[in-house]
């Protein structure tokens, strides 16, 4: 297996220095899922939603953390799978944050994975991020994220693992319903915490007429009226500036 953590590259990098994928495939059958036209077109005629462990992960993720190399750094979990997939035994994602905080490094998690990833809050401290992901709500997500966690059940975790003194985040992207986002935005330092970290995106990579200009410095006004913690992905900042 090539080394399982790994430096992302493009607009992944915004969100961590390293990253780690767990899974191959993902069955939250997202349906502006770039990982799975991504898997679709170099693995034709194969299923992503049929989630397996990648193999020898486990092994392989720990000869690489005991090189010190990773000691103080941050490991995003995960970029082309989600760490807590739907109708899965997640023990691995388990097994690697154990692994990861063992050799002295930090978690950051992002998750559409809800209540299943409550086993897990009792690793994570405060030199830890835990994230979701939040595109849209009912009854857009229905047909949009049909298998992942409603957004109630993604939002209640992140408050109850705030409680235990864990760095929270959301991811704003994609964004599916412009105007949902733009309430959620609102809100989520309110429900959460004001310390909460918002990161602001847009939809790529699906053809859509939103004027995300007008989207974006929105977003950002309300952000700085409230105080809030925010980034604005490099995507929607070249829209906002006009580039």
């Amino acid at each position: 297996m090539v080394k399982p953590i790994y430096q992302p590259t493009g607009a992944a990098k915004e969100y961590g220095e390293y990253a780690l994928n767990i899974y191959q495939g993902c069955n939250h059958l997202c349906s502006y899922c770039y990982a799975r036209k991504m898997f679709e077109r170099y693995h034709p005629g194969e299923d992503f939603s049929n989630v397996t462990v990648r193999p020898g992960i486990i092994e392989a993720v720990k000869k690489q953390l005991s090189t010190g190399k990773f000691k103080d750094k941050t490991i995003h979990l995960c970029f082309m799978c989600d760490p807590y997939p739907a109708r899965i035994d997640t023990i691995p994602t388990r097994e690697i944050i154990k692994l990861i905080k063992g050799a002295g490094a930090h978690v950051q998690i992002l998750t559409k994975g809800g209540d299943r990833a409550r086993r897990d809050f009792d690793l994570l401290d405060c030199w830890d991020s835990f994230g979701i992901t939040l595109s849209c709500l009912p009854p857009d997500v229905n047909e949009v994220e049909p298998n992942a966690a409603v957004p109630f059940e993604r939002i209640c975790a992140l408050v109850d693992v705030a409680k235990r003194g864990v760095n929270t985040w959301v991811s704003f992207e994609p964004v599916v319903n412009p105007s949902t986002v733009i309430e959620l935005i609102h809100v989520m330092p309110q429900i959460v915490s004001k310390s909460i970290m918002l990161k602001i995106g847009k939809l790529n990579h699906v053809k859509n007429d939103t004027d995300w200009k007008s989207f974006g410095l929105e977003a950002e006004r309300i952000c700085k009226e409230n105080g809030c913690n925010y980034y604005i992905k490099e995507d929607l900042r070249k829209e906002m500036e006009g580039k």
